[in-house]
């Protein structure tokens, strides 16, 4: 097996990116780069270790599944443009459901597990899904949801009684839609930070974007090589910065997904299955810093993005993994467009590194360049394979995204030379525990409850996940004893775990501006005072 590369071999930044520019065939897609071709070379190559179900699937296992339920899927009428939801924690069952997608020209619309009736309701609607693969658990709220919404759409649970059955009966598809790289395939949605969450539509040739710097923050790959994170697979981070990406170089990925993160476990997984490439959040990391590296650890490198990376977590990393650990900055709109590289001396402590090869990157205010030094609102120029297509419905927050060709990433920065360092969220996005969460979809659902009049929330920070969430709240008459635990629970049962407030504070009145908008920053100083 000869592992594919997009940069050159080399011991030093400039040796790695010489010379390089986008190469992106027409006729390209991800079924093929990821899974078809090696099902083909390498068929009885290690693809997947799914770690709960206890199974080992090669790539033409892998291709074999998918190819069936692919027919299962067209045989309930799905095919080119519809979209299906994949409600699952990370497994096999999550990349079968993909492959299955692209074969047909449907696109995946990746969502968290965890996400309450609410959360689910809008997206399902919004996606106009056709079809959705579900936690058993997960299977009765979903129909509840449909029928709701008037929303007409196949469901199967990942139970041996559904999904596997069906897999199990069907005879694989052979013939393969006509595809290619400018076709859509994967829609994530945002978290919503100055409205609804939004659906970002990408092309299947969004998968060669992250390719460059995969390369760079995992420099050296070989094809002993096996990759692992955390992170669901329902969010870009977890399906594209590590899981995609290894298939695509034709190694081994592990799936195991904690329902809550466990940091001695995922150590012992890291041993005992002897991981070499990782992408850790940095709450993570936080957490692992607290637990002894067990015997055997054979990492190379670590990949981390959502924070800046503290001296003492890089050290940690040096001390416990043996290993680098690199910063890598992107968005659901536009992923991995700068990074770090320790092995070819790219890294300073507090600045995000350097623009990937292929990325043109501009900090700009109102749409024009300012001075090294001078912070202003990081933008990536829109001539680069991971730029989104559009957002789903939403053609005037389409325009909006956009300078001319200049994609606003919405985060502030400053440059200096070729380095890059975060300031701060010109919106108000929360980064908590790895998560990007928007405080709209919270708020709504905080403002549901009959006591509440109003809601704004906002991240306040904490010493290990970053950020934490804090709402405030004012409510009409006498506030109730429980409304605290109350307004938690509603959050979490209705949307999920991971965006349920810390703390929900009552005021007596909330900061407005003279045309009545929330003064979060407001919010934001009272929290920390």
């Amino acid at each position: 097996m000869t592992l594919p590369r997009l940069l050159t071999v080399g011991d030093t930044w400039d040796e790695v990116t010489h010379a390089f520019s986008w190469q992106v065939p027409a006729d390209f897609s991800m079924l093929e780069a990821c899974l078809s071709r090696w099902s083909r070379e390498t068929p009885d190559a290690l693809a997947v270790r799914d770690i709960p179900r206890g199974e080992d699937w090669t790539f033409a296992g892998l291709a074999d599944a998918s190819a069936r339920f692919a027919s299962v899927l067209g045989a309930r009428g799905i095919g080119r443009g519809d979209r299906v939801a994949v409600l699952a924690p990370q497994g096999v069952e999550v990349l079968i459901s993909h492959f299955a997608c692209y074969r047909l020209g449907a696109i995946a619309v990746p969502m968290f597990a965890l996400f309450g009736g609410e959360a689910l309701s809008y997206r399902l609607t919004d996606a106009g899904v056709a079809a959705v693969i579900c936690d058993p658990a997960r299977r009765a709220t979903v129909e509840d949801v449909l029928a709701t919404n008037g929303v007409i759409a196949a469901v199967w649970d990942t139970s041996d009684a559904s999904f596997w059955h069906e897999l199990a009966v069907a005879a694989p598809m052979k013939a393969c839609a006509d595809i290619g790289a400018e076709d859509p395939a994967v829609m994530i949605y945002t978290s919503g930070t100055t409205g609804p969450p939004k659906g970002v539509l990408h092309a299947h040739r969004f998968l060669l974007g992250h390719l460059p710097s995969f390369e760079l923050h995992h420099h050296g790959l070989s094809t002993d090589d096996i990759g692992w994170t955390p992170a669901d697979w329902a969010w870009i981070g977890g399906l594209m910065d590590m899981a995609m990406p290894c298939l695509f170089y034709g190694l081994p990925v592990i799936a195991q997904r904690y329902a809550k993160f466990d940091p001695a476990a995922a150590m012992q997984l890291i041993a005992d299955q002897k991981v070499t490439r990782l992408f850790l959040p940095p709450t993570a990391m936080k957490l692992m810093q607290t637990v002894p590296a067990p015997e055997g650890m054979q990492v190379r490198s670590v990949s981390s993005g959502g924070e800046a990376l503290t001296p003492d977590i890089l050290n940690w990393g040096q001390e416990a993994l043996s290993a680098p650990i690199n910063e890598i900055y992107g968005q659901t709109e536009c992923n991995l467009s700068v990074v770090s590289s320790a092995d070819l001396g790219v890294q300073r402590v507090g600045w995000m590194g350097r623009a990937v090869p292929g990325f043109r990157i501009e900090v700009m205010q109102d749409g024009k360049a300012v001075p090294d030094g001078t912070v202003g609102e990081l933008c990536v120029h829109r001539d680069t394979p991971s730029t989104f297509l559009r957002y789903w419905n939403k053609s005037e927050a389409t325009e909006v995204k956009f300078w001319g060709d200049w994609l606003r990433t919405g985060d502030l920065v400053r440059r200096e030379g070729d380095y890059f360092q975060y300031v701060a969220r010109d919106d108000d996005l929360i980064s908590s525990a790895g998560y990007r969460v928007g405080p709209t979809e919270i708020e709504a659902c905080l403002c549901d409850d009959p006591a509440v009049q109003m809601a704004a929330v906002v991240g306040v920070p904490d010493a290990i996940k970053g950020q934490a969430i804090r709402a405030f709240v004012t409510v009409a008459g006498a506030e109730p004893d429980d409304l605290e635990a109350r307004l938690k629970d509603r959050v979490r049962s209705r949307l999920s775990p991971h965006l349920t407030p810390r703390e929900v504070v009552v005021i007596e009145a909330m900061p407005l501006t003279a045309t009545g908008k929330v003064l979060r920053r407001e919010l934001r100083d009272r929290a920390v005072d």
